[in-house]
């Protein structure tokens, strides 16, 4: 009752937490971390689109990353306000799942957000904004797979204009028909079917970067590239017609696995012992001989004396070759991982039609090309210089993702804002059917997928509110494939453009961008603990006291 008492009289302030703790209640947390969110949507919004900026980032040892993928800049920034790592999670996110879209993911995300704190502001609460963005979601998603078109798998020239569409506005832009080609190719080639169902696993496209050379440079290889080097001088440096053997063991001499000691007395007994290492290794060579093998990637380690004797053979040995590579070698070739050089058989090998050491950019490399039916691929991307080769990479990610997605979905929209600018006209009209407050929440959402053809606009340098009015008016005749042109300036058939992007990239960033949304706006009070360790075992200092 005192403390009470005291508290009502302006005697002492209750304090529950530690000193030192930061505290936000209420709008002023919300408003916080909108702010955050916003200004990581604005740090991408110049990127997206064809016409769309690069950004440059230089980290603290003074390394440069040039680029206008969404989630790579992201990474880069290393941000620390907690919402806003939220919209690195969201850009992860669509990485992740689809490979392409992370601008268009944060930029839906900030604006969706942005809309959200105008009814804040006229006191609507968090719960029902929340309810409303899920009534939205669910309807946007219903709508666009109403409007999408289903994908042939042998349909080629939609699968090129998927990729292509994912590589304009990247630096690689000036070959994108050439690695549209070199997408479309490498995903076909390691898509398996699984009861019915397409599976694509894009792990299996090994990508090797080179400099030196030109983009147009970069190709396909029906088979790995291993960056290792022929272990011997006098092995064979290519193998036509390569039956290829995999082992996952030394062809050394193996240490003993107990403390053993040999003792040997004379020089004879030491020369039997030699004789009978080299005999062990040499029946290791004629086993892999005897099978047929002219090629040999070692996991582990090549003893010389086994090299001597491989090159003999006429054997071309790679020793040290990494787990993956090892991995992918096995899908490419067809050939069996073996750990125990005793059971290898003609069976185990694999096959590659040419398998051979070439030198590019000065670094020797073994090249297995030509196998009959991959299930791994290396492309090797060539490019002026590390930068243009880093950004050719990331294009060629966000177009392999593009075309491995619309395969294993099944369905694609036109591009160019066409798909959001629509989904907003029929969520308008959704939001009719609601009488509450809900109304209000679902007109935000479809305002803020506007922001898509809006930027498209302004980072082509045209008038967004002309362009929009021009698209609200299209869609209003359900022209659904009308989008921004920003080559043009004009609202025009997209798909007719041939901007096709598969479904999956617009429901993804759509439910990413608006749960992360929600989550945050559920938010309402940030407590920023700073604890400060007490010194010492078992305490005598309280926490917060100071020497």
């Amino acid at each position: 009752m005192v403390a009470q008492a005291g508290a009502q009289l302006g005697g002492q302030p209750i304090l529950i937490l530690p000193e030192g703790t930061l505290r936000q209640i209420g709008k002023d947390a919300q408003h916080n971390n909108i702010a955050a969110a916003k200004a990581v949507a604005d740090a991408v919004r110049t990127t997206l689109g064809p016409m769309g900026m690069d950004k440059m980032l230089v980290d603290s040892i003074g390394d440069i990353v040039i680029t206008n993928d969404g989630a790579t800049i992201l990474d880069e920034m290393e941000i620390e306000h907690p919402a806003a790592k939220m919209l690195v999670e969201v850009a992860k996110t669509q990485e992740e799942e689809v490979g392409d879209g992370t601008t268009t993911a944060v930029v839906l995300a900030g604006e969706l957000l942005k809309n959200a704190e105008k009814l804040l502001d006229q006191n609507v609460h968090p719960t029902i904004i929340t309810k409303g963005f899920k009534l939205a979601k669910e309807e946007a998603l219903k709508f666009l797979k109403s409007i999408s078109n289903k994908i042939d798998l042998d349909d080629e020239e939609t699968l090129k204009k998927i990729a292509m569409t994912a590589i304009t506005g990247k630096s690689a832009e000036k070959a994108s028909e050439h690695l549209a080609d070199i997408a479309v190719n490498a995903v076909k080639s390691i898509m398996e079917k699984n009861n019915g169902k397409l599976k694509i696993d894009t792990d299996n496209i090994q990508l090797v970067k080179k400099q030196g050379a030109s983009i147009e440079d970069t190709k396909l290889i029906k088979g790995i590239i291993v960056d290792k080097e022929v272990v011997h001088s006098g092995m064979p440096k290519s193998a036509k017609d390569a039956k290829i053997a995999l082992i996952d063991s030394p062809l050394e001499i193996k240490e003993t696995e107990t403390d053993a000691e040999i003792r040997i007395t004379s020089p004879d007994q030491l020369q039997a012992f030699l004789d009978q290492e080299e005999k062990i290794l040499k029946e290791m060579v004629e086993k892999i001989a005897e099978v047929g093998a002219n090629v040999v990637f070692c996991q582990k380690g090549i003893d010389d004396i086994a090299q001597h004797y491989l090159a003999k053979h006429n054997i071309l040995a790679v020793r040290r070759v990494k787990k993956s590579d090892m991995e992918k070698l096995s899908k490419a070739t067809g050939a069996r991982i073996v750990t125990n050089i005793k059971d290898l058989t003609e069976k185990d090998l694999g096959y590659a039609k040419l398998v051979e050491e070439k030198k590019v950019a000065g670094e020797a490399m073994i090249f297995v090309q030509e196998c009959k039916d991959p299930k791994a691929v290396s492309i090797l991307i060539r490019g002026g210089t590390e930068h243009v080769v880093e950004e050719v990479e990331r294009a060629l990610e966000d177009a392999i993702g593009g075309v491995a997605s619309a395969l294993e979905d099944g369905y694609a929209v036109a591009g160019g804002g066409a798909p959001e600018s629509a989904a907003a006209n029929h969520l308008r009209n959704y939001a009719q059917k609601f009488s509450g407050r809900e109304q209000l929440a679902i007109q935000a959402f479809a305002d803020a997928m506007e922001i898509i053809p809006k930027t498209l606009a302004e980072n082509a340098g045209l008038d967004p509110i002309d362009i929009v009015a021009e698209l609200r008016a299209a869609h209003e005749k359900e022209k659904y494939s009308y989008g921004v042109d920003p080559f043009s300036g004009k609202v025009i058939d997209m798909r007719e453009k041939g901007v096709i992007e598969p479904l999956k990239i617009k429901t993804q960033a759509i439910k990413s961008a608006s749960e992360a949304a929600e989550m945050i706006l559920r938010i309402d009070d940030v407590i920023t603990a700073s604890k400060i360790e007490s010194k010492g075992s078992g305490g005598g200092e309280m926490p917060g006291e100071f020497e």
